[in-house]
């Protein structure tokens, strides 16, 4: 039985159990990943998952069921227990549900991929972590750590309004990290960000990367920061690079912006959202540089698809327009409770899990300026970068952030190393600050974003580039 054909199956069998809608995904996903760490192979682990998840609309409730099965008969069943689950959770009463209307995609789609990472011998890509994190070790760090993950996944979707979806996303990146340890002190410095890079992509992201050509520098830093004065506290200018900035956007603005959160309909992994939907058109979120946009069509970056899991095609639209909130991220379901015309951005991490809003490119739009430029029209300041902590309260609005490194700036210049920088802010007026971009732009892979319960773990992109914000808080050590 075909993956289309088990997929229609439990459609149809939602249906004649009494669903007006219904929806179904065949996933088939493999998984693999490379740790080393000191120069050595630590761990390899490979996985492989294939299965089946169906929805089911009835009156104002959804019901959703999985099984690792393609037979005709396991789909049907799971198509029938999907429409009990959500007939049982309708004799609650609840708002009536609708659902965006979009057209009946009939489509193919597969994300660009030079060189397939599962394809490239297991040596080839051991020796690569070996070789980064022997470096780091010879440099004179403590400790030295290497990783890769690869995920491969294809996907065939069918709905009752006769959506039939296949798509093919394959993901990849790594990245290494050195850790040193001193007199009451560990510092860590990592490469090319403090997760790794990762994107909807092949190895040829991770050949870009050189990994141990950098694994020298960070090697040196991490032993400089170990005596590095620490980082003073105060307001000042903060510039941030690039990486630390993808990290400030996921989760001071992706996460505000999940319509899901806006409408009290999510509140695991620090809550809600400050965000009102009345405000919407209105909200000045940030100063006239701040232009968010979501775009899932973004070659090559994590959060890129075709179609996302409700079968609603890619599209590039705004959240923030030069500082004004202008759009969210949403699904049909909670598009159509705020009386929104538009949905696309609910995803699943698996054939076992229910969809739901997620994040999917959400990032800046290129500045006029470049970081040299930032750095000579700062006259007192902190570059920080590189994310080492964070932490966030559950309307996602007051925030503080460690960094890996810092640097300090003096009469337009970048001087000495400073250690454990920390700045911390309220949400808008921190993006109202801002008053230099970058328009060096990078779309940083992130791919541990938790979120729902059970949880998910999602797979988001952030283009951001350095920029400046004036007068924060920073070296906030409580």
């Amino acid at each position: 039985m075909s993956e289309f054909d088990a997929a229609s199956a439990a459609v149809q069998a939602a249906l004649d159990a009494g669903a007006r809608y219904a929806d179904a995904r065949v996933m088939h996903r493999r998984y693999e990943s490379m740790s080393a760490r000191n120069g050595d192979i630590e761990e390899l682990a490979q996985d492989e998952s294939v299965g089946l998840g169906v929805r089911a609309l009835v009156g104002s409730s959804w019901g959703f069921h999985a099984v690792p099965d393609l037979s005709d008969a396991a789909a049907r069943d799971a198509g029938r227990r999907a429409a009990r689950t959500a007939a049982a959770s309708a004799r609650v009463p609840g708002p009536p549900i609708e659902l965006v209307p979009g057209p009946a995609a009939v489509a193919s789609w597969a994300s660009p991929c030079t060189v397939d990472p599962l394809g490239v011998a297991l040596s080839t890509k051991g020796d690569l972590l070996v070789e980064a994190t022997k470096t780091i070790v010879d440099h004179g760090a403590d400790h030295a750590e290497g990783l890769y993950q690869i995920w491969d996944t294809a996907k065939w979707f069918v709905s009752s309004e006769g959506h039939r979806i296949d798509q093919r996303i394959r993901e990849c990146g790594g990245g290494i990290s050195a850790t040193s340890i001193g007199d009451g002190e560990t510092q860590r410095r990592s490469y090319p960000s403090y997760r790794g890079q990762y994107g909807t992509t092949g190895w040829e992201l991770v050949e870009s990367l050189d990994l141990a050509a950098h694994a020298a520098e960070i090697a040196d830093e991490s032993r400089a920061l170990l005596t590095a004065p620490l980082c003073p506290a105060g307001e000042t200018d903060l510039i941030l690079g690039g990486e630390q900035l993808a990290l400030q956007i996921h989760e001071s603005v992706g996460h505000a912006i999940e319509l899901d959160r806006i409408l009290g309909w999510e509140a695991a992994f620090a809550g809600t959202s400050w965000l009102d939907l009345a405000q919407l058109g209105s909200l000045r979120y940030g100063s006239d540089l701040m232009t968010i946009t979501i775009d899932p069509t973004l070659p090559g970056a994590l959060g890129s698809f075709g179609f996302d899991d409700e079968g609603s095609p890619a599209v590039k639209r705004d959240a923030v327009r030069e500082g004004r909130w202008v759009g969210v991220l949403a699904g049909r379901d909670s598009a159509s409770v705020a009386g929104l015309d538009y949905a696309g951005s609910v995803r699943a991490d698996g054939w076992a899990r229910l969809p739901m809003v997620r994040m999917t490119n959400v990032g800046l739009e290129p500045g006029p300026h470049t970081l040299e430029e930032i750095i000579a029209a700062t006259d007192d300041g902190v570059l920080m970068d590189l994310n080492r902590s964070w932490s966030i309260d559950d309307k996602r609005l007051n925030f503080q952030f460690g960094c890996e490194v810092g640097w300090e700036i003096k009469k337009g210049r970048r001087g000495r190393l400073l250690r454990n920088p920390t700045y911390t802010g309220i949400g808008p007026h921190f993006w109202r600050s801002m008053d230099m971009l970058s328009a060096e732009t990078v779309a940083w892979g992130t791919p541990n974003c938790g979120k729902g319960q059970p949880g998910q773990v999602g797979h988001t992109g952030h283009p951001a580039a350095p920029a400046r914000f004036r007068n924060v808080r920073v070296g906030v050590r409580a």
